[in-house]
């Protein structure tokens, strides 16, 4: 797995996109910084435009450079990261337009390859599906939607397949936007 994930970083780095796995689903992965390769992941999944994109992340204290902590945010940071969980905070500056306009969704996958990656290349982390589709849990549902438009397929098996529940708490508190992985009883429950 350790020459795909250099292969996966060489490639990313020269503006082309990779599908590779996390502890949810595959996700579809483009250089954050690289504002054409972010273009390619709206366009290859038809996503809206309007629609901002998740971006994944090696560790939870990354996280600052990309946007606005607060207690909360730390809290469940702490509770649930690496893991199934998605937050939205306000973004910092250096967060393209194109990947997010005021507030950026990032996760830290529980998932070595996923985390190995992101350490390299700040990475977006929408799934590998067509907008709306079926949910990527194999490499095969990955390609089969997205085809040829992506450089480098990552296979690491079927995955478990319930997205990462989405968790607003930029205004300082919970919102849960989508009930996935981590159940809403067990949020409140820890927090």
């Amino acid at each position: 797995m350790q020459s795909e994930i250099k292969k996966a970083i060489k490639i990313l780095k020269e503006g082309k996109l990779v599908v590779y796995p996390t502890d949810t689903l595959y996700g579809l992965g483009a250089d954050i910084f690289n504002e054409e390769a972010v273009k390619k992941v709206y366009e290859v999944k038809k996503r809206p435009l309007s629609m901002s994109l998740p971006i994944a992340l090696a560790s939870v204290d990354e996280i600052e450079e990309y946007a606005f902590m607060n207690n909360l945010a730390y809290k469940i940071a702490e509770e649930f990261m690496p893991g199934g969980i998605t937050i939205i905070l306000k973004k910092k500056r250096n967060i393209p337009d194109v990947v997010a306009k005021e507030k950026i969704a990032i996760r830290v996958p529980d998932c070595e390859v996923a985390r190995e990656i992101a350490k390299n290349v700040p990475i977006t982390a929408t799934s590998a599906n067509l907008h709306k589709r079926e949910n990527p849990v194999t490499i095969e549902i990955a390609k089969k939607q997205l085809g040829n438009s992506i450089a480098l397929y990552i296979d690491a098996g079927k995955l478990p397949g319930i997205p990462s529940t989405i968790v607003d708490v930029s205004e300082g508190k919970i919102k849960i936007l989508r009930e996935g992985a981590i159940k809403k009883e067990e949020i409140y429950g820890r927090i």
